[in-house]
């Protein structure tokens, strides 16, 4: 048995405080709600309390996986019919990182205070973007709360899934890159070094290739710190740059004419532009709203440009194909599947479809992407181990014709 310290939320809206002997925090929350009250927060006696946590949150990272189990966790519960109050209450307890707990009370604490839901998460912008706060906003004006968190709930589960997608399939090609750097390095600063040595006793002649690779461990050992200052001034420039918005803006406009690179990033742009746009539609947000939210979210300059000139063309009431294809930046089947979307009045049905089918697209290109780079990193790797390797072998091999 442990004592906890707990703060609750009375019938009459206040705050009670109090201690209470039991096994673990969720026997705590248990018997406060048979006592009529909501579970505020719950900490051992004899652990840190509430303000050492608090210290700990702002070096807590909230991640998207995070904010997809607390919306899987509030619609289940608000699907259930439970209130809002008590299913944040349980959402809040049932959070894993103290940082989001502290967040979902802050929520559950302003809705107390008369604040509705979309207001309570618009103060916290870092976890939860304008998306999500329109949608719960459109949820609460139509009361269809718990279809919106479903929804909501789709979205993020398809942006997880295509995110981890993306990242297991650079994991390997980012340890071959890790593997043979580590190679050459342990060659040119512990494996060279000895063999130069053992040239230099015997006073042999040394081969031209293997002199050029005892010059390079050489030079390698010696100014290995020029190296890291200029790529540490390299990267520190390159941020500046890309913090001005012309650097910024150029290099977005680079990256889309990358060959096969450009072509995916497109095609990731494109999918979460439809899937966005759409699932704003369908949960009743109006259409040149939502194309405001979406240019919000859009990561690439050039493509934030196209879709403002959307909302303006959509504004002058243009619809969304047309002023699409006048920027000259999407690929056409999206264009016309989007025409037919507005010819046949289903245009949110038919964004979900398109980021259907670009997210198919992306994950075809990471995999050629993939296969292509994999033996290509083999290759250079290999090339480099091996010359390194050759040359050592021709100074050995012209040591052993020395001495005979």
């Amino acid at each position: 048995m442990a004592l906890f310290l707990y703060k609750a939320v009375n019938a009459t809206g206040g705050f009670s405080e109090g201690k209470m002997e039991a096994a673990d925090s969720k026997v705590v929350s248990f018997r406060l709600q048979g006592m009529g009250l909501i579970p505020y927060s719950i900490n051992e006696a004899s652990a840190p309390g509430a303000g050492g946590i608090l210290q700990n949150i702002h070096f807590q990272r909230i991640s998207g996986k995070d904010i997809l189990f607390f919306t899987e966790e509030l619609s289940t519960l608000i699907h259930a019919g439970l209130p809002l109050d008590r299913s944040l209450a349980i959402t809040a307890e049932l959070a894993a990182k103290p940082a989001l707990r502290a967040i979902v009370n802050n929520v559950l604490k302003e809705i107390k205070g008369g604040k509705s839901l979309a207001e309570a998460l618009a103060l916290h912008p870092k976890q939860f973007s304008r998306l999500y706060v329109n949608m719960i906003r459109a949820g609460e004006a139509g009361g269809v709360l718990d279809v919106i968190l479903a929804r909501l709930v789709e979205f993020e589960r398809s942006a997880d899934e295509l995110r981890s997608y993306l990242i297991t399939a650079l994991i390997y090609p980012a340890l071959l890159v890790a593997v043979g750097l580590t190679s050459v390095s342990a060659l040119l600063f512990y494996v060279i070094p000895r063999f130069a040595t053992i040239f230099e006793d015997m006073g042999a002649a040394i081969p031209p290739a293997t002199a050029v690779l005892l010059s390079i461990s050489t030079l390698t050992r010696a100014y290995w710190w020029v190296v890291l200052l200029v790529i540490g001034v390299s990267v520190f420039a390159m941020r500046s740059w890309l913090a001005t918005p012309k650097g910024s803006r150029t290099w977005d406009a680079l990256k889309l004419k990358v060959p096969f690179l450009g072509p995916t990033i497109l095609k990731m742009e494109v999918a979460r532009f439809a899937r966005t746009l759409g699932t704003l539609i369908t949960s009743s947000v109006p259409l040149i709203g939502g194309i405001r939210i979406v240019q919000d979210i859009v990561t690439n300059q050039i493509l934030s440009e196209a879709i403002s000139k959307i909302a303006s063309g959509a504004k002058r009431g243009e619809g969304v194909s047309r002023p699409m294809r006048d920027t000259g930046v999407f690929p056409g089947l999206a264009v016309h599947l989007i025409e037919v979307g507005e010819e046949t009045g289903r245009l949110d049905s038919m964004l979900l479809q398109i980021a259907d089918v670009y997210d198919k697209d992306v994950r075809t290109s990471v995999k050629a992407l993939t296969a292509i780079l994999e033996p290509l990193i083999i290759l250079v790797m290999g090339v480099l181990v091996g010359a390194v390797i050759l040359s050592m072998l021709m100074a050995i091999f012209s040591i052993y014709e020395v001495g005979f």
